[in-house]
């Protein structure tokens, strides 16, 4: 909490994380035959941290020439997912991104029923239907196994048993293209329990779709990495001011003089305050709905020095007189190049 009314979570992407799922995401296309990889990102908002899994993408994919890769946007895979699913064969993305994309994709196919999951890290790997528990079900007899079954399947070719694997999926196929049905799919008529369905797959062990074969699948490259946890060495690096969050009910107004006057006889000056992510002082004109967290955005006045941290002490001290802070932000420069993004306004 920054203040009693204003919340904020802090979004996290490594270096090492995105080239982690990249790298997992190019060799399950190539384990299974695909010829296409789409990472969905929202980078062109959080250009920092959604943008460093589009920028490792577009590094990692030459590697892969024989795999057409594709950055889209997240809002547009939604779009055309419901549109034209058939275009996409394996998606890069991150966590909450994946974890709405997996609901829309398991609608797509008949439910969360149908939907399995794999957990593959390079030294632990954990299967599990995507639906979770639902107690609310439990003892009911009436669950759709097929989502549990299948992860069962992808553990069996994480051990290598391709044979088992294929044998298992392709008596799913047979079952449901026999019309049997568990409750989720047919509602109560007709449908089969989840022990009755279980040992219809079972019987069927053996047989094959005449619509539909298991695709035939290779091992998965798991790639290693280093456990350094440093993973992204600049040649240099310095900071350029810092970004001090504080609380107030005063106008951007009030706040920006105060503080003004505050810093006048300091090494940083006030640049600009922002609210809810729109510059507000000095004003730009814009009509803003403020809260009571602002962001203060104080600059060196000398452009080639680095903050130091006793500067910044210095600085939190001054503004402590009048105004309580929660949080703040070292604004860094690494190689050149600046490591903060701008408010809506700021120049």
């Amino acid at each position: 909490m920054q203040t009693p009314g204003v919340a904020q979570a802090l979004k996290l992407i490594s270096r090492k994380g995105c080239e982690k799922i990249v790298r997992l995401g190019f060799e399950l296309a190539v384990a299974e035959g695909r010829t296409k990889v789409h990472c969905a990102t929202k980078s062109n908002i959080l250009k920092f941290t959604e943008g460093m899994l589009k920028r490792t993408f577009e590094d990692i994919a030459p590697e892969y020439p024989n795999i057409e890769a594709q950055h889209i946007i997240i809002d547009n895979t939604c779009h055309q997912m419901v549109r034209k699913p058939e275009q996409f064969q394996v998606i890069i993305t991150s966590n909450m991104n994946g974890d709405i994309l997996s609901d829309l994709t398991s609608g797509l196919i008949g439910g969360l029923g149908f939907a399995p999951s794999a957990n593959i890290g390079s030294e632990v790997a954990i299967f599990e239907a995507v639906h979770g528990s639902a107690p609310k079900y439990a003892g009911k007899n009436t669950i759709n196994p097929t989502a549990l079954i299948l992860s069962a399947v992808q553990m069996l070719r994480h051990l290598g048993e391709f044979k088992a694997a294929e044998d298992i999926e392709n008596a799913i196929f047979y079952t449901l293209e026999q019309g049997i049905r568990t409750r989720d799919v047919s509602g109560d008529e007709g449908a089969v329990s989840t022990t009755e369905y279980t040992d219809i797959v079972i019987g069927n062990l053996g047989k094959r779709s005449e619509k539909w074969q298991a695709r035939k699948y290779a091992p998965i490259k798991i790639h290693e990495f280093s456990k350094d946890p440093i993973t992204v060495r600049p040649q240099s690096r310095s900071v350029a001011g810092i970004d001090v969050f504080v609380e107030s009910g005063q106008t951007p107004y009030e706040v920006g003089e105060t503080l003004k006057e505050l810093t006048a006889d300091a090494p940083v000056y006030l640049k600009m305050i922002s609210n809810r992510g729109t510059k507000v002082y000095t004003q730009t004109g814009a009509i803003t709905d403020n809260i009571d967290q602002w962001r203060c955005r104080f600059m060196l006045r000398d452009s080639n020095a680095s903050l130091t941290n006793e500067q910044v002490v210095a600085l939190l001290q001054l503004v402590s007189q009048k105004y309580n802070f929660m949080q703040i932000e070292k604004l860094q420069i690494f190689d050149g190049k600046e490591g903060f993004t701008k408010a809506q306004g700021e120049d």
